[in-house]
């Protein structure tokens, strides 16, 4: 699997999310909805999830292990930090997604 293109939003507000995040994997697939949120130990990302009938949220799309995981995290984590280096009329393209 390789992930081909990342595109990062920045959110605007005050919060712990701080982007969203789409992923393309060998120029064939999508996945949209990749949160950053920064957390008690740092960024980290939530893949996307909708909420089920009991009130739990259950992820729609995911890693199967925690190698695949650590590798996307760190795919997305790189393009969210140099997105945030980049100037404020790049920050928020609306037509990303």
């Amino acid at each position: 699997m390789n992930i081909t293109d990342v595109r990062v939003r920045l959110i605007a507000k005050e919060g712990k999310l701080k982007a969203v995040a789409s992923i393309t994997i060998d120029n064939e697939f999508v996945v949209h909805d990749i949160k950053v949120i920064e957390g008690e130990k740092g960024l980290f990302i939530a893949m996307p999830s909708k909420k089920s009938a009991d009130g739990e949220y259950r992820d729609i799309a995911h890693p199967i292990n925690s190698d695949t995981r650590a590798r996307l995290e760190k795919i997305v984590l790189e393009q969210y930090e140099q997105t945030s280096l980049e100037g404020p009329e790049e920050k928020a393209d609306p037509t990303v997604f």
